[in-house]
């Protein structure tokens, strides 16, 4: 059933709508791993020492899957921005980092591990949307730590039919796909630790009228990486409906499309306010009764398209809105221990859910600052966000004891 050519092998690919690598069937436990580019850096920020200690850590769980941010876009210096930025203006880009990404991507092929490598983002920690937006002449983007999120979701709105920032953006998009990886000398498009380009994190229309123009802009995209890349797959990066303003059948379109080979989801209890600082224990059923039928809704989608779906993001804090690696995880362990079991459950039955990453892997790392600040251990949370909030340390030994169970659980899937 999963027979594919030798050539094809090498490459994560699709066979009748599920994930196949080697030759076999490919079900994965994975986590974010976003500034595994900067880590893999010989400049500020880089620590190669770390990431490769980071990349054994995973590697010994039995995570061979990591989700990871290309670049920054746009100057340093901004507060609740990740840096150093990789993206410094149009066309021009900071070389540390992209030797990172060489080196990041040469680290796992060694491992045999693979990454998402995601390119683009609607939220501000990376630049992205808004960078793209005043560098297309849109004006300057509102921060959301100043301005709000309303502002800034207002801004951003505009990216979704904006011809100039999208032109930009492909111009990148070319820039990066078409690399050489300089430590091994093999090209990105004939990488096998490369599973994935993904459009963006977490794009959105940010406003329902804005829905056919967002459609139009993915599908461009992903018929542009196509045409750069005929061995990976390509994904949307998108959180489901949420990320569609609550539009089901545009998730549908988007994902139906010809150049996408697998869906995406995102959930997040706290953030989508099934959860409550507060509660976080006694709110943790109401957050797995949502979570079922959130995941229910969209792989029946899946179902009928045809194609495999990966829940690759997903958190739940630690108890108390603790931030501090010391504090348990009773709640996080809870939400993820069922997750897990959803993902398990019905890719037992041959159904479509083949994987997902946790947010995220912080590992080694040791906060500083409530708020990140340049020269801090990097996390699993971007600068935006408390440090601590949702990363997974390696200190964190029940919540990696729910990780285990779960890769030995799809790792007997793949026989």
């Amino acid at each position: 059933m999963f027979s594919l050519s030798l050539s094809a092998q090498k490459f994560v690919g699709i066979k009748d709508g599920h994930f196949v690598r080697d030759g076999k069937p490919y079900y994965y436990v994975g986590t974010n791993l976003w500034y595994g580019a900067i880590l893999g850096s010989e400049g500020q920020g880089g620590n190669r020492e770390r990431l490769c200690r980071e990349l054994d850590t995973l590697k010994a769980i039995g995570i061979d899957n990591l989700r990871i941010l290309v670049g920054s876009d746009g100057q340093r210096g901004v507060k609740t921005k990740v840096e150093p930025t990789l993206h410094v203006k149009p066309g021009v880009y900071n070389d540390t980092i992209l030797a990172g990404l060489d080196y990041l991507l040469a680290e796992m092929g060694k491992r045999h591990m693979v990454a998402v490598l995601y390119l683009n983002n609607s939220w501000e920690w990376s630049g992205g949307y808004g960078q793209y937006l005043e560098w297309a002449g849109a004006g300057k983007a509102p921060r959301p730590n100043e301005d709000g999120y309303p502002a800034f979701m207002n801004f951003v709105a505009q990216y979704a039919d904006n011809a100039k920032a999208h032109k930009l953006f492909y111009h990148y998009v070319r820039d990066i796909i078409s690399r050489t990886n300089r430590y091994t000398g093999v090209k990105y498009v004939d990488d096998p630790a490369i599973m994935s380009w993904q459009i963006g994190n977490e794009p959105r229309a940010f406003d329902k009228a804005k829905l056919p123009a967002f459609e139009k802009w993915l599908g461009e995209a992903s018929a542009l990486i196509r045409s750069l890349d005929k061995n990976h797959l390509i994904s949307i990066g998108s959180e489901g409906a949420w990320g569609c303003e609550g539009d089901y059948d545009c998730y549908e379109h988007i994902c139906a499309d010809k150049n996408i080979d697998y869906c995406n989801v995102h959930l997040w209890p706290y953030n989508w306010g099934w959860a409550k600082k507060d509660s976080l224990i006694e709110n943790l059923p109401r957050s797995c009764a949502n979570t079922k039928d959130y995941i229910d809704r969209h792989l029946a989608i899946c179902e009928k398209i045809g194609k495999p779906l990966v829940m690759e993001e997903f958190g739940y804090p630690r108890d108390g809105f603790s931030f501090s690696p010391a504090s348990t995880t009773t709640g996080r362990d809870g939400y993820y221990k069922y997750v897990f079991s959803l993902v398990a459950d019905n890719a037992a039955k041959g159904g479509k859910f083949a994987g997902c990453n946790f947010w995220g892997w912080g590992g080694l790392a040791k906060p500083r600052h409530e708020q990140w600040q340049v020269g801090d251990d990097y996390t699993g949370d971007p600068a935006q966000e408390q440090q601590g909030l949702n990363s997974v340390f390696a200190s964190d030994s029940s919540t990696l004891a729910v990780v285990k169970q779960q890769v030995k659980r799809m790792a007997k899937l793949t026989k």
